[in-house]
């Protein structure tokens, strides 16, 4: 990614967003504003707004971040991580290929899949609403 489109998207997020999104970060567990969101609607990137997760698919995992059963259909892509000394399976906005999170292979639906994400990789829109 150019040096330009570093500095818009510094623009346009928080430096907690920006870190999360472009620097792979995490925000802190039990933190995030959406954790605890049971509206129905719709979960799209903070940076690009493509819609990646649908309402009904979140669950509490109780591990401290949003966690959802599936995306939407090619709404994320998937790269390996060997970060901290881990192997994990990163998730990205398909669209602008911003960090969202990981997927982890524990879910208690018949995904089998927990995709734990970042709030602050996130924005929400109620349905019938205009995205918060």
């Amino acid at each position: 990614m150019s040096g330009e489109q570093m500095t818009d998207w510094r623009l346009k997020l928080t430096p907690e967003q920006f870190h999360v999104c472009w620097e792979k970060g995490t925000e802190r567990p039990y933190s995030g504003a959406l954790l605890h969101n049971r509206k129905t609607g719709i979960y799209h990137c903070v940076c690009c707004e493509a819609p990646l997760f649908e309402s009904k698919a979140k669950f509490d995992s109780g591990c401290g971040w949003p966690s959802f059963d599936r995306p939407i259909p090619d709404a994320v892509r998937y790269e390996e991580d060997r970060s901290h000394g881990m192997r994990r399976v990163e998730i990205l906005c398909a669209q602008c290929g911003s960090h969202l999170g990981h997927v982890f292979p524990d879910g208690p639906t018949d995904t089998g899949e927990r995709y734990c994400v970042n709030s602050l990789s996130l924005e929400f829109s109620e349905a019938g609403k205009k995205a918060e």
